[in-house]
């Protein structure tokens, strides 16, 4: 049994609630935002956002000039000019666009002051380059954190940047294109078809219903212009070595890098404990003396400050890491997942990353912490970010909160998989190139899933495919080729990657380790109770097994976990991801509403139940 309202076909085995023809009451609290219109369910940082503050912190953690403390940008995020086509037109140059959106939240949000999607857009601005971003020879680089789904960057009419893929980010050197003075004219023209054609969609929908979303359209991540030297770091990643008392640094260098060097030093807590130089085109060692391992019990992160020297001429950065291994280990003669050596259980929830004000753009990074932190004071260790990509500044917080990830790639639309042109997988193929090579350097990821239940997945062996592709792209993580091999399209064990995972509601599922594989129930639970006043409006609820009340939930919780506890560790699972953090439009199945103004359950009731269950379900080797 499978239908668009349901969240897997599993869920209709032992399912108690029927499905809701009627939606809920929406929230009564309809806050103003910056642009008049009422929110239709609001956060408690909507009314917060302006376009004199949207996302003002800086958006690249892990690569700051010449500190994060004290960076060198300049933000532009705010108001922007925008017009909206149903068609694609050639974007003109030196005239004003008549409408206006708010810079970076998706033009379907009511954040963003549109509040309506379009397949074409054109976004104008100005901006006065400070004189300084130019001196000494320097060059200045026009950053976008993520634009959905394809964009077209023009500065003062000449094209700069042309970049596919909605989870991305991108940057183009933008010297050679300034005038010499006066205020800078930047277009940025969009092409955004959601689930119109098979491109990287995950959630969204043109037509939301059941499982999935409102679209998040247009530019939905911070853009920024910051100098940089002819010769530049445009990433560093430091992948901790297995025996745990060194990283590898391997750069990621643009401008001419002929005889260029690359000088770094490791500190903590602000002393230094390990330098490396060497040539810039290839990767340094860099020993720790007395290494301090992160853990979600000590989220211990080294701080960097890398020199990349060519002639005159130097880069300085500072960067950040943590050192941590994570694999796969025998114990009692079954594979678990081990962190830093250790047996260690995944209790995860899945998060989907949408926000009712802002969609996929958390309307502040207060906003986006919190529901990071509200997972780790829950008792959990992990968090499924599931079939999303979120900003370099989400997964900042992870790592330093101290929560491990599993990342999903966000699916192609489903439910016609074997039409799914070459191109097509070609497309997605490079998509999860891109992404993977993008956040390898991020210490919370332990593991990356290319597929979710068979969504956009052309056959079975194409979950190996990519799992090897992955796996050579980044041989330091787990690989999990499929989560819910049981469900629903393409069914499947494709008996590839590190993982076998299962998904079962209410469950939890209990699959047992293979002969190469550890085992995860990759999503259970769903106890669903929406709180009248706090859910999105005019949208039936998505059944997952209702209760009457937070007691209940709470009881349920608890019992559902209990499992884990009791008959996991016997059985060998090594995690578990409980469906979910928050509601998400249709589904009222989160321990927090949609608006995170409730908490549904008892957090020291779920967070004891959560302890107890990590502890039970990491033996000693």
């Amino acid at each position: 049994m499978r239908t668009t309202h349901l969240r897997h076909a599993c869920l209709a085995i032992g399912m108690a609630a029927a499905f809701a023809p009627v939606a809920m009451a929406a929230s009564t609290d309809k806050a103003s935002t910056w642009s008049g219109k009422a929110a239709p369910l609001a956060t408690p940082w909507t009314g917060k956002v302006s376009p004199t503050n949207a996302l003002p912190e800086y958006p690249r953690p892990q690569l700051a000039r010449p500190s994060l403390e004290h960076p060198q940008w300049l933000s532009l995020n705010g108001l922007w000019q925008y017009a909206a086509s149903d068609t694609e037109t050639k974007p003109t140059f030196g005239q004003a666009l008549k409408d206006k959106v708010l810079v970076p939240y998706p033009v379907e949000s009511v954040l963003s002051g549109v509040q309506k999607h379009a397949d074409f857009m054109t976004y104008r601005r100005t901006v006065d380059v400070p004189a300084d971003f130019t001196a000494h020879g320097q060059h200045v680089m026009l950053n976008f954190g993520a634009v959905a789904q394809d964009a077209v960057v023009y500065v003062n009419g000449t094209q700069v940047a042309k970049h596919t893929g909605g989870y991305t980010s991108f940057a183009a050197d933008i010297t050679s294109a300034l005038k010499a003075k006066g205020p800078q004219e930047i277009v940025v023209t969009v092409h955004a078809p959601v689930d119109g054609e098979d491109v990287m969609v995950g959630k969204q929908r043109l037509k939301p219903e059941g499982i999935f979303y409102t679209p998040a359209s247009g530019i939905w991540q911070s853009v920024w212009i910051e100098p940089v030297g002819a010769t530049s770091l445009a990433q560093l990643t430091f992948t901790p070595a297995p025996s745990l008392d060194a990283f590898t640094v391997t750069p990621k260098l643009q401008g001419d890098t002929t005889d260029a060097t690359l000088h770094v030093t490791a500190y903590a807590d602000g002393k230094p404990v390990g330098e490396a130089t060497g040539p810039a085109n290839a990767p340094l060692h860099l020993g720790i003396a007395h290494p301090r391992l992160w853990s979600p019990k000590d989220p211990f992160l080294y701080t960097f400050k890398a020199t990349l020297a060519k002639g005159d001429q130097h880069d300085d950065v500072t960067s950040y890491a943590g050192l941590r291994t994570i694999g796969l280990a025998k114990v009692g003669g079954l594979n678990r997942i081990v962190l830093n050596g250790k047996p260690t259980f995944l209790l995860a929830t899945l998060d989907q990353g949408y926000w009712p004000d802002g969609i996929h753009t958390a309307p502040t990074d207060a906003a986006l912490r919190f529901d990071i932190q509200k997972t780790k004071d829950l008792g959990f260790n992990t968090i499924r970010k599931h079939i999303k990509v979120e900003p370099a500044r989400w997964y900042y917080w992870a790592d330093h909160i101290g929560l491990m990830v599993w990342q999903d790639m966000p699916a192609l639309p489903n439910g016609h998989n074997e039409k799914l042109s070459d191109a097509a997988k070609a497309g997605f193929k490079t998509d999860v190139t891109a992404i993977v090579e993008q956040l390898k350097g991020e210490t919370s990821i332990i593991g990356w899933i290319p597929f979710n239940e068979g969504w956009g997945q052309w056959s079975i062996p194409a979950a190996g495919e990519l799992a090897t592709q992955i796996k050579q792209l980044d041989p330091s993580r787990l690989v999990n080729a499929r989560s819910g091999a049981n469900c629903c399209d393409t069914k499947g064990d494709p008996h590839a990657g590190d993982v076998y995972d299962i998904h079962d509601y209410q469950g939890p599922g209990l699959p047992a380790p293979d002969a190469t594989r550890a085992s995860i129930d990759g999503e259970h639970g769903g106890l669903t109770l929406g709180v009248p006043g706090h859910v999105w409006p005019n949208t039936p609820i998505n059944p997952y097994g209702e209760v009457k009340d937070n007691a209940a939930l709470n009881a349920g919780y608890v019992a559902n976990t209990a499992v884990l506890r009791d008959k996991g560790p016997g059985i060998g699972v090594s995690g578990s991801v409980y469906t979910q953090i928050t509601d998400v439009e249709g589904e009222h199945n989160g321990l927090y509403t949609y608006d995170r103004k409730i908490e549904k359950v008892d957090e020291a009731k779920v967070r004891a139940i959560n302890e107890a269950t990590i502890e039970a379900g990491s033996p000693s080797l």
